[in-house]
């Protein structure tokens, strides 16, 4: 099994790609590699509960979500191949190096609720090019086809690395060394399912064209689309979205009534568009179910989102009721 450092070194001799980028992804790795030994740890470490404090959207923060977001931040920081980076944890950007070539984005615990009860999290990156000029907010607002690369580590029973530099996709295993290995290659998203996640407590604050096509996936074998299906719903986006890479599916995150003025609750940046990336790479599509998701274009750093992720024919089905 090929390990990290060898396959980064070889992929981007074999595909032209800037040493600065492959650097970027090792720094990216061996620091989620250290949130992974707090994650493992959990009550041993006394790292369990809340943070006491608050980020920028207003969400209660957990110690591990703290945690990750300074482990990340100094770890990149010190790469001189990164110009800035924004977290979702932090309420602006972050300068570091001024000769950076390189902007990141990251989630630096997905599903960060799961933490106390021993369910699957993550970390979700988003690798940009930084744009000529001086460093601004302006310098992020990249649409999601402009990505660099992206990708996440699952922390899970196993603790995998999965990323793309936009030539494929690669999974990688973390060992009892600490040492990342490539387990998978060649991931394919079938383009039909029988598996959806969404949170169905919320099915009476969606609009009509989500709960037309729910109601349609409920009704199985009766109903219009003419085949059962099953729901899985960990609470976790990383989760869910592995999931699918693995097996098909559709992940959804529907806007709802509760707020008609915000758009989603996922982040466009930190999370939407690298897992985007990630299941375009697979075959897969991901809309705000009336625009592609990697053609949006962002207007703010925290930018919160509509998601529909996964199987093709599922998506489109999807996209195609907004437009009714």
């Amino acid at each position: 099994m090929t390990e990290l450092s060898r396959f980064i070194e070889s992929h981007i001799r074999e595909h032209s790609l800037p040493e600065a980028l492959g650097s970027v992804l090792s720094t990216l790795a061996a620091a989620c590699t250290e949130i992974n030994s707090r994650v493992r740890l959990g009550a041993l470490g006394g790292i369990l509960g809340e943070a006491g404090t608050g980020n920028v959207q207003g969400e209660e923060q957990k110690k591990l979500d703290v945690i990750a977001n300074d482990i990340l931040i100094r770890a990149l920081k010190t790469n001189a191949g990164v110009a800035g980076l924004a977290s979702e944890e932090e309420d602006d950007f972050v300068a570091c190096n001024e000769n950076g070539r390189y902007l990141i984005l990251f989630d630096p615990l997905d599903g960060s609720s799961n933490i106390d009860v021993n369910i699957s999290v993550g970390t979700i990156f988003s690798i940009l090019e930084k744009p000529e000029g001086r460093l601004n907010t302006q310098s992020f607002l990249q649409p999601g086809h402009a990505q660099a690369g992206s990708g996440y580590v699952l922390y899970g029973p196993q603790t995998q690395l999965v990323f793309t530099l936009k030539h494929g996709i690669f999974v990688f295993t973390l060992d009892a060394d600490g040492l990342f290995k490539l387990t998978q290659t060649g991931l394919s998203v079938p383009e039909t399912t029988k598996e959806f996640a969404v949170n169905m407590s919320n099915r009476r604050h969606w609009f009509p064209p989500v709960q037309q096509y729910i109601d349609g996936l409920l009704a199985g074998d009766t109903g219009s689309r003419g085949k059962n299906y099953n729901m899985r719903w960990v609470a976790s986006m990383v989760a869910e979205i592995h999931r699918i890479l693995m097996r098909g599916g559709i992940f959804m995150y529907p806007q709802d009534k509760r707020d008609p003025a915000k758009p989603g609750k996922l982040r466009l940046m930190y999370e939407a568009n690298p897992l985007s990336l990630i299941m375009e790479q697979a075959g897969g599509v991901s809309s705000n179910a009336s625009e592609n998701m990697l053609d949006i274009r962002p207007e703010g750093l925290h930018q919160r989102v509509a998601v529909f992720m996964g199987s093709r024919e599922e998506v489109e089905y999807v996209n195609d009721l907004h437009k009714i």
